[in-house]
């Protein structure tokens, strides 16, 4: 077998993965990118992509249901879920194929099968098209997989992962999800949308405990108003399955039944297999690989990115790593930082959030102070009926820096850009209420809570009087 030469080698064609190779070819870098399975890795094809497109249908049938809100007479309203995966599926095979497009067109070298390190230069692919290559920089770039337990072990017919709930084509009418974090969230959402009996099970004392208290309470609230059961500080000690559906054995005796449960823990980083033993790179524990600002690992012409990095479990971070890590293999030094990473939650209300909740400020010894306001009180969202949720800002009280922001409510997922430059820039409260803010948009919210935080709200009654005024 002849050894094929390139600059550039990435392992892995996930978010991180062909962006990274994408960005090296543009660097001039001949490159290669290796890929066992489809090509846009677990976001596009198991993830973020096919769980969007069917909270996409599930948001549609709200509104169809709310449509009386509006003088709308639509009648009894129907669905076929099994037609809503067909839909699904053709939106991630029509991305999936622009996407080789794509990376065809920019000269990369993709080579299907599976890579595993021979040495710290050389990989050898195995399975569907078999190779010996050289790199003078690697990019890992090999993603996550769900985490399972030895308590709850996938069958993946009545004991889910994120993967496996995605494929099936007949609803449940009862589920148990084990864990309230991102993917428990989003999934309770959408089958509760499709009236499937909906449980968390949350070992800690609040859902989506990484986002804060106040998105946090909010969320629990919203949840349970639509009808989601949620256990909070419960314990699953294991769950059985048989052709009736499972059971759950909880920490307090009691026995929870459902139809199925997905199981949403955690996930597992896959740099177990690719033979890294044999490159000198330092790994973490938990299997992570650690990795400086310019995404260099111990190894300095071996880089890693995405979720293997242990960082951020986001696409989009993983993405913004590639180009940093392929700007370095083509010598071209560029530098991470994370102050400013967006991430958003596509339940119902949609969160994001962005930078440092009002507690983590405090913790990192910030004097700082929040402004908040309830999307109650706009216009817009009066009009549509969307008033649910609020935006708020983090502040130094000394500086008037922005530290963090948060965001529940319809269109967050949106909005939260906004903040995300405005802490990315470094910019004050000041620079959001001085900045003129097309009216009526739900986007007014961040001047209003700009406003707030100055003690000089707009729309809302005076915090306090003013000597003076």
């Amino acid at each position: 077998m002849d050894k094929q030469k390139f600059d550039c080698i990435v392992i892995g064609g996930g978010p991180g993965g062909y962006v990274a190779a994408i960005r090296a070819a543009q660097r001039g870098l001949s490159t290669a990118l290796i890929e066992s399975r489809e090509m846009g890795g677990t976001c596009l094809n198991r993830g973020c992509i096919p769980s969007k497109a069917l909270i996409a249908n599930a948001e549609i049938l709200r509104k169809v249901r709310e449509a009386n809100k509006f003088g709308i007479s639509v009648g009894a309203v129907s669905y076929n879920y099994a037609d809503m995966k067909v839909r699904k599926d053709a939106v991630v095979k029509k991305i999936r194929q622009g996407l080789e497009g794509l990376i065809a067109s920019n000269r990369i070298t993709v080579f299907k099968g599976f890579g595993k390190f021979l040495s710290p230069h050389e990989i050898k692919v195995i399975g569907e098209q078999e190779a010996l290559m050289e790199g003078k920089s690697i990019i890992i770039a090999t993603g996550s997989e769900p985490r399972a337990l030895a308590n709850m072990p996938f069958d993946y017919k009545k004991i889910h992962d994120s993967t496996s709930l995605l494929e099936i084509t007949e609803l449940p009418k009862k589920i148990l999800i084990i864990g309230g974090g991102v993917i428990g969230c989003e999934f309770a959402c959408l089958y509760n949308a499709f009236g499937v009996d909906v449980t968390i099970i949350e070992l800690l004392p609040m859902i989506l405990s990484t986002e804060g208290k106040h998105v946090s309470d909010a969320m629990e609230h919203s949840l349970r108003k639509q009808g989601i059961k949620i256990e909070l500080q419960t314990v699953v000690k294991k769950i059985e399955s048989s052709e009736q559906g499972i059971k759950a054995y909880l920490n307090d005796d009691r026995i929870l039944e459902a139809d199925c449960a997905l199981v949403s823990v955690g996930r597992k980083f896959n740099s177990d297999q690719i033979s890294i033993e044999k490159t000198g790179v330092i790994l973490e524990k938990d299997g992570s690989i650690p990795t400086n600002g310019y995404m260099r690992t111990n190894v300095p012409h071996i880089y890693a990115i995405g979720d293997v990095t242990g960082k951020w479990i986001l696409a989009h971070v993983a993405s913004h790593q590639g180009m940093i890590a392929a700007d370095n293999c083509a010598g071209i030094p560029n530098e991470i930082f994370y102050n400013a990473v967006p991430s958003v939650i596509f339940t119902h209300p949609e969160v994001g959030t962005v930078g440092y909740t009002l507690e983590r400020a405090i913790q990192n010894g910030y004097d700082a102070k929040l402004g908040k306001f309830p999307f109650q009180a706009l216009g817009k969202s009066q009009a549509t009926t969307e008033t649910e949720g609020f935006a708020q800002i983090v502040v130094d009280k000394n500086t008037g820096q922005i530290l963090g922001a948060q965001v529940v409510g319809h269109g967050a997922s949106t909005l939260i850009a906004e903040m995300a430059v405005a802490i990315g820039s470094e910019l004050t409260i000041h620079s959001i209420h001085e900045t003129i803010h097309a009216h009526p948009t739900i986007a007014e919210a961040w001047m209003e809570a700009a406003f707030l935080a100055d003690d000089m709200p707009l729309h809302l009654p005076p915090i306090k009087s003013k000597k003076g005024t």
